[in-house]
């Protein structure tokens, strides 16, 4: 038995999505862990699309469980949008199949609200959150005020939430943000309605997951987002508002960490970043631009254009630690086809100074300037190699740097889009 944690190792939008896809096919059951539909999963089946925000990425598969684990805020209108969208497409999401934990934490209007009013009201110094309110909602779990999954079944319980969370809202909507105010009685309407569509889907995953795991069942967990915006492992503030590192792949569904057999680092090659914050080898010129392109570098949640640059191993290797990685999945290798050097940085240098991790200090970090190792590109189409004896020399001299300055294996390498354009080195499982 091996139960697999698949995480991103940069700042999100690694291509995880297809990897749990591509893991699926060895799983039994996939559960997430973490987050809200802040992310977006996009994936290329048959030569369709498909963007899963908040149901794992696993339910592409048939006959595979999904399952919403406790450490998710989830909305529950856009997770019935979702249901229906696939159902739409042919694909099965009854409640056979997915799982939506009792305890995890439901996104309110009023944490919408609160989320557009705040970046509003910052001007300049916005964070880049999604405006989803998933930030407002996990300050309410730990507040200790938050509206759980389970609650939407209770009317009594979830209008007395409700009312009294509205109240305190307003105050803060109308007096310090200049907002308008959200009015508890349509919400309370509209989220008894959401209770009743989602009511069988409501289980307890914890023991949902002991029970798939003593029958001797695979497990694939499914991280959003990446290592550097975890919550306290990030480039704070400039980070999601969650642990996105594998530990949290057992506090984020009620298994034991002995229960964590094999933890994936999903390596996209070259980086990417969303929104604001540090990004020591972004690219601003040509280069940048045709990653950019080529790369289709769009956020599957925001439709943001993404920051490109090159490879950054200082900020990988600190994942491999934090997360205590298994192996590598490098993704969208196919990208960089054409370009005739490729850089990789292997470290920092602050002022006179030459670091290998990543400080904490956004300050220091502002600072930092890349220590590039060069290699030769290639100009051959690479999407049909199915072993790693078919791709160029370059390419293979490529992915062995990562090997030996990571000193982590990959086990997986995605040359292409769709799900058969991968060359699976060993399996995870």
């Amino acid at each position: 038995m091996s139960n697999t944690v698949v995480v991103g190792t940069q700042w999100g939008d690694e291509g995880k999505g297809k990897i749990v896809d591509l893991l699926t096919a060895r799983a039994d059951v996939v559960v997430r862990f973490q987050g809200g539909n802040n992310a977006g999963h996009t994936l290329v089946v048959d030569g369709k699309q498909f963007i899963c925000h908040i149901i794992p990425s696993g339910i592409l598969n048939e006959n595979k469980r999904c399952m919403i684990g406790n450490g998710l805020v989830v909305d529950p209108e856009v997770l019935i949008e979702e249901i229906n969208g696939l159902a739409a497409l042919g694909i099965d999401v009854g409640p056979d199949r997915l799982v939506l934990s009792d305890r995890a934490h439901i996104i309110m209007p009023y944490h919408r609200a609160i989320d557009l009013a705040r970046e509003k009201a910052k001007g300049k110094g916005k964070i880049g959150t999604t405006g989803r309110g998933i930030g407002p909602c996990y300050e309410d779990k730990v507040n200790r005020t938050g509206v759980r999954a389970g609650d939407l079944v209770d009317h009594e319980l979830l209008e007395e939430k409700i009312r009294t969370n509205v109240r305190e809202k307003n105050f803060y909507l109308t007096k310090l943000l200049n907002a308008e105010p959200v009015e508890w009685r349509s919400v309370l309407q509209n989220y008894l309605v959401f209770a009743e569509r989602l009511y069988p889907f409501i289980k307890d995953v914890s023991i949902e997951l002991d029970r798939e795991i003593s029958s001797g069942k695979k497990i694939l967990f499914e991280g959003a987002q990446g290592t550097h915006l975890d919550i306290d492992h990030g480039t704070y503030p400039f980070v999601t508002s969650s642990n996105t590192i594998a530990g949290n792949a057992s506090a984020g569904t009620g298994v034991g960490p002995g229960q964590l057999h094999h933890i994936v680092g999903i390596v996209k090659a070259y980086t990417t970043r969303v929104g604001a914050g540090p990004f020591v080898t972004e690219l601003t010129d040509d280069t940048g631009d045709y990653i950019q392109e080529k790369g289709m570098e769009f956020g599957a949640t925001t439709g943001r254009r993404r920051r490109c640059g090159w490879l950054d191993l200082v900020i990988v290797k600190d994942s491999k630690r934090i997360n205590g990685l298994n192996s590598l999945a490098i993704t969208k290798l196919d990208v960089l086809t054409g370009l005739e050097t490729l850089k990789i940085c292997v470290g920092y240098e602050i002022g006179k100074e030459r670091i290998e991790y990543r400080p904490a200090n956004l300050k220091q970090m502002m600072t930092c300037r890349p220590v590039y190792e060069e290699f030769d590109g290639w100009n051959q189409d690479i999407s049909g190699a199915r072993n790693i004896d078919q791709l160029p020399v370059e390419a293979r001299r490529y992915i062995e740097a990562i090997e030996d300055i990571t000193n982590t294996p990959v086990s997986i390498i995605s040359v292409g889009p769709g799900r058969e354009e991968t060359i699976v080195v060993k399996s995870p499982f």
